[in-house]
């Protein structure tokens, strides 16, 4: 069991992570990222300025050797014409002039014959040739001692004497190593600036993704009205904020759309929920009294249940649509062909009705839409024509193709139609006119319409049928309107 020590050194050490936690913008991941190819850049450059140092530094010990062979070749050719004595007076000549080479003339014995060195600074007198390289000590203008570094040949001529040829290294191996710190001055630089761009950018990206998460999050709070600044200029940054923003117009579109369904559901199936209490009250008292009939209360009420499910799918479906704004998957389909199945559908509806029926579709179309749902509205077009249409009358059922486009479902009726000004109002739900409060239905048929057009991007047309005949009409064109599709 842990101690009160050891209590204390936990929380120390957890006030320790909290004390050495590294602030936001170093956590971002354009931060990170922007140190990791900052590392690689830095590790290639190390590996290319090393490589440059050491060509460099060879390129300068190179050139040096090669001089101060030519120079033992040239005074070897003197010494191959004239002898020691032709030897020693070139090396004197040189010594005086101004030529930057070190020269030591020994004898056989190793004793100084002539040079601008005392000693060699080699302890190898064998044969052959012998390369090393050494620090020369020296005195400066004021008197100070200077150490430089250097480098020589000697060899021992056929006579015996030793030559020695060396030159002074040190301006060169300066200028070798102002390089190299040029060089690794510029890599520090190269870092430096690659750190302040990397937080600069990490700064802008995380300014921008800030802007995003802050939306995010005060939707998440509850405020659906919150959006993401877009700045204009058109990059990835604002097409993510207009994706963003989009989603959530549709969010709020659909939580509206729900809210409202909940609410048109719970105001809409009130009254039709209360006649059917009142009727099923009505029909105990009266069957507790001994004059109703019992299965006709029940039919009745199977009816009334009937009609309330109706119109809850009805509502349901509408403020789904309406939510939705589009429909989710549309899918190109010839409508020629739902058109033929109303069309058979129908057409025997009519017959038990009375009514002449006549299609004309136009074959080839296409459509992109939800089928069912196009075949759920154009059902509802129809059963209003049915069930306004008198006996005697016809209904048309007709699909073509728009001069602009746009493909047209089309239902002409004869029957009472829809006087100019309650047509705006008829596609409302739950709104019945006059001359149709005796039939049954709930109002919700060509609202259903209606919102299923625009969740196809199209819309609902209403307009006078082909007028009075025998009596009847003037009639009522219903069509259901369809965008074109490239």
């Amino acid at each position: 069991m842990p101690g009160p020590q050891s209590a204390t050194g936990e929380s120390a050490a957890s006030v320790a992570r909290t004390g050495l936690r590294l602030p936001r913008l170093v956590r971002t991941t354009t931060f990170r990222l922007t140190l990791l190819f900052l590392a690689l850049f830095a590790a290639a450059a190390a590996a290319f300025l090393g490589y440059i140092y050491v060509a460099t530094a060879g390129e300068v010990s190179r050139r040096a050797d090669n001089e101060i062979v030519r120079e033992m070749n040239s005074l070897e050719a003197a010494y191959r014409q004239g002898g020691a004595g032709a030897l020693n007076t070139a090396i004197i000549e040189r010594a005086a002039g101004e030529k930057p080479f070190l020269y030591l003339l020994m004898d056989a014995a190793g004793k100084k014959v002539s040079g601008t060195i005392p000693l060699s600074p080699m302890d190898r007198t064998g044969e052959g040739e012998n390369w090393d390289s050494f620090i020369l000590t020296d005195t400066d203008a004021d008197g100070a001692e200077t150490r430089r570094p250097a480098r020589g040949l000697q060899k021992r001529l056929p006579g015996g004497e030793i030559l020695f040829v060396g030159a002074d290294v040190g301006e060169s191996e300066a200028f070798v190593v102002g390089i190299a710190r040029a060089l690794w001055g510029a890599g520090a630089l190269i870092i430096i600036l690659g750190l302040s761009g990397g937080a600069l950018v990490s700064r802008n990206v995380a300014g921008h993704m800030q802007g995003l998460a802050e939306a995010i999050a005060a939707v998440r709070g509850g405020d659906l009205q919150a959006r993401a600044r877009v700045r204009g200029v058109r990059d990835e940054y604002d097409e993510l904020a207009e994706g963003l923003n989009d989603m959530l117009d549709r969010l709020e579109r659909s939580m509206g759309g729900l809210r409202h369904a909940g609410d048109a559901i719970a105001h809409d199936l009130r009254s039709p929920l209360t006649r059917l209490r009142v009727r099923l009250e009505t029909a105990l008292i009266q069957v507790e009294a001994g004059k109703g009939d019992p299965t006709q209360a029940l039919v009745q009420a199977l009816e009334d249940a009937d009609n309330v499910l109706n119109t809850f799918n009805a509502v349901l479906a509408i403020a789904r649509l309406q939510a939705a704004g589009t429909i989710a998957d549309p899918k190109p389909f010839d409508p020629g062909l739902l058109a033929s199945d109303m069309a058979e559908l129908y057409e025997a509806v009519c017959e038990d009705k009375g009514l002449d029926f006549q299609a004309e579709l136009t074959p080839r179309l296409t459509v992109h839409g939800a089928k069912d749902i196009l075949a759920q509205a154009l059902a509802n077009i129809l059963d209003n024509a049915v069930k306004y249409t008198p006996p005697g009358g016809a209904v048309m059922l007709r699909l073509r193709r728009r001069s602009s486009g746009e493909v047209e479902f089309s239902v002409t009726d004869t029957g009472p139609g829809v006087p100019e000004e309650d047509r705006a109002r008829v596609v409302e739900r739950f709104v019945r006119l006059e001359n149709s409060r005796n039939a049954p239905g709930t109002g919700l048929g060509l609202s259903l319409v209606a919102a299923v057009a625009e969740a196809h991007g199209g819309r609902l047309e209403l307009s006078e049928g082909p007028g009075m005949v025998d009596g009847s009409g003037p009639g009522l064109r219903v069509a259901l309107v369809l965008p074109r599709r490239a």
